[in-house]
């Protein structure tokens, strides 16, 4: 099966999971779930793909061994990625910007996970980039850990095994083997729309708080002299 490379063949699920096969899916997942370089994986498509190309056998290990090693992948991610946080602690927001680290991005994770709490975990899972901090952002708070192993759990097998059985419940429909490409490039796009709504939130924000922090002395800008020999009388 040929796909659409989107973007750099190395982001490319297709290209991923024939060159690097189960193991590789395995340690993408385990990335993406909880360390700091993972956030660009291509975490939903490449589930998608992985649960599609079971059922034509380009995968050869069964659905539910997959589905299996996916979600330990993702739980363990998170699990490294919470002892992470609480190691690092409030350094990680003073850590500086880099090609790799964006302050944006862990400002993000956190306030997801105050404004959801520990249910934050499960959401945060379909969720590019926020998924990959919010774990980190739990062990900074140093969150109850079985309230974390809970809800780490459950989030792992919603999103590990949920979306590879769609990828492989959709696999069987004629229609989808037929328009395959374009298939994949829809579930990429909807796992950017967040980002991008996130972006535009944020965007939104910033030019509402320039403009309240905005000097306004009640003088138009087009006449300050005139204003200047107003005031002296």
């Amino acid at each position: 099966m040929n796909t659409l490379a989107l973007g750099p063949s190395w982001l490319d699920p297709d290209y991923l999971i024939t060159t690097f096969g189960l193991i590789g899916v395995l340690v993408i997942v385990f990335a993406e779930s909880g360390l700091l370089i993972g956030f660009f994986l291509p975490g939903d498509s490449l589930l998608f793909t992985t649960g599609l190309l079971v059922t034509t056998d380009v995968i050869k290990q069964p659905l539910w061994l997959v589905c299996t090693l996916v979600v330990v992948a993702a739980v363990i991610g998170d699990q490294v990625g919470y002892l992470f946080g609480r190691k690092v602690g409030p350094a990680l927001f003073k850590r500086p910007d880099s090609k790799l680290f964006k302050q944006e991005n862990v400002e993000k994770a956190h306030e997801f996970f105050e404004k959801y709490g520990p249910k934050s975990l499960v959401l945060a899972r379909f969720v590019p980039i926020v998924r990959t901090f919010t774990p980190i952002i739990a062990g900074v708070s140093r969150m109850n850990y079985r309230s974390f192993v809970i809800f780490n759990v459950i989030g792992g097998v919603l999103w590990g095994a949920g979306v590879t059985l769609l990828g492989a419940a959709l696999g069987k429909i004629d229609f989808v083997h037929e328009h395959i490409e374009a298939i994949l490039i829809l579930i990429v796009l909807i796992s950017v729309v967040p980002i991008v709504v996130e972006f535009l939130r944020a965007r939104s924000k910033g030019r509402k708080a320039a403009a309240d922090t905005a000097p306004d002395d009640g003088i138009p800008p087009s006449s300050p002299r005139g204003g200047g020999r107003h005031a002296k009388r």
